[in-house]
């Protein structure tokens, strides 16, 4: 009997040539930094270089509170996201006094810091990837868990909300070392093997992306569907008929608009996929609500009304009637589009009726609720007023990111801040950045919670 001889099978062959290659580069391959220096004050400059290296830094004097398993599985997910997130997790006692401004300035990279410090948390970021106010508020949102799952959960939501790319350097390479060529050989051979890697990560971002966009959907549907119902029951109320006495072309001509406008809402609704859908809905409910006042203007025998944009504070307010200068929490004056009451409101000193709506952090202005309501805003005030409106509120910012248009679309005007050659997430600027974005005023350090003063978020 003859002799059967072996062969092994191309996908043995490939796991062999991978294992081979995994092992020739094991002494190659950068590493998740966790820190190695056995010093509780370890310096700036060297967890800024472990940053350089891989988003997560443990310091060895906290290294009992976020294990090495647990700080390779944030360091993947942050480079697996393409973000410039970098961690910190430093010992009680380690000196707060400008620990984020030194940070930023001796890693250089335009990012958002992230620092658990003992038992505390905070944050900062420059402008560029995250606004100020939305920093505040995902730290505020993870106060009072435990290392692991406040680090986690600040993780996914941050990846969820801010700008830029990760930095070049967390890239890989050889740092410094060459590869034998036998590791090159291994290298080449596993090839075809890595590409269908490559193909899955691919794969499986781009299903992260799509379920992100969405659940961000589903929760904007909600405040749609308001705006449409809210839409509805003025058409409800309008008590016209065209065939009633008095009604003319021109009034008939408005009623059928509006009605035109409901329908196409309601339609555009129905097949929006993707929260950037969410414009053309909101267009047509603005369109409804103009023709609604200009025939009742013309029933009232008023003159027309010019067409301006609704009422800044909530949409639903319909038209506005005049521009009012509103200052922002922690923000500049500006003038916005308001209604009769608003307006009367301001005057006396009041607050506006603002359109809230529910978020992670509870109920919140629709300009800090995420950057899904760009679409929903764009679509009420247009491109060339929206980015005045927006300054210096969470959505603005957001939709100043460099990665905004590619998530939820293009055509909101010039938010400016990204084509004038100024550092975008992920670049190397050095020293080069705004202090004020990492809390350097007030006075005393700048690890708090409100951008000065000491280390803020207690327990």
């Amino acid at each position: 009997m003859k002799a059967v001889r072996r062969t092994r099978s191309l996908p043995g062959l490939l796991l062999l040539l991978l294992a081979l290659a995994l092992v020739a580069l094991t002494a190659f391959a950068p590493r998740t930094t966790t820190a190695t220096a056995a010093t509780a004050d370890t310096g700036v400059s060297t967890i800024a270089e472990a940053l350089r290296k891989s988003p997560v830094y443990v310091d060895p004097a906290a290294a009992g509170r976020l294990s090495t398993a647990d700080a390779s599985v944030l360091a993947r997910q942050i480079k697996d996201a393409d973000k410039p997130l970098f961690i910190a997790v430093l010992p009680a006692g380690y000196p707060t006094q400008n620990l984020f401004t030194n940070l930023r300035t001796a890693t250089g990279i335009t990012g958002l810091y992230a620092v658990r410090l003992g038992d505390r948390f905070d944050a900062r970021a420059d402008s560029s990837v995250m606004p100020r106010t939305a920093v505040q508020n995902l730290v505020t949102s993870v106060q009072g868990e435990g290392t692991k799952a406040q680090l986690t959960d600040f993780t996914d939501r941050a990846l969820a909300n801010m700008g830029g790319k990760a930095p070049t350097t967390w890239g890989g390479g050889s740092a410094g070392t060459g590869a034998s060529s036998t590791a090159l050989i291994v290298i080449g051979a596993v090839v075809v093997a890595g590409g269908a890697g490559a193909y899955a990560l691919v794969r499986r971002n781009r299903r992260r992306h799509e379920e992100e966009q969405r659940a961000a959907l589903d929760r904007l549907r909600v405040v749609v569907d308001e705006d449409i119902t809210a839409f509805g029951e003025e058409l409800d109320r309008l008590d016209f008929h065209p065939a009633e006495p008095g009604a003319d072309d021109a009034m008939r001509a408005d009623y059928e608009r509006a009605l035109n406008a409901y329908d196409q809402a309601k339609a555009a609704m129905a097949d929006a996929r993707r929260p950037e859908d969410v414009r053309t809905v909101t267009q047509a409910l603005e369109d409804g609500r103009f023709s609604l006042a200009q025939l009742a203007a013309r029933r009232e025998g008023r003159p027309l009304p010019e067409r301006r944009p609704p009422c800044f504070f909530d949409p639903r307010h319909g038209p506005s009637v005049t521009d009012a200068t509103w200052t922002p929490p922690g923000g500049s004056s500006r003038e916005v589009p308001v209604c009769a009451a608003d307006a009367t409101r301001l005057a006396d000193g009041r607050d506006p009726v603002v359109r809230e709506v529910d978020t992670d952090f509870g109920r919140r202005p629709y300009w800090d609720a995420g950057p899904a309501y760009g679409p929903w805003a764009g679509g009420y005030f247009g491109g060339g007023i929206l980015p005045g409106l927006l300054l210096g509120t969470a959505l603005g910012g957001w939709m100043s990111a460099p990665a905004y248009a590619a998530d939820y679309g293009t055509g909101y005007g010039d938010f400016g801040g990204f084509d004038t050659g100024g550092y975008q997430g992920g670049d190397v600027s050095g020293a080069d950045f705004d202090p004020g974005d990492f809390g350097d005023f007030g006075g005393g350090g700048d690890f708090g919670g409100g951008g000065g003063g000491d280390f803020g978020g207690g327990f």
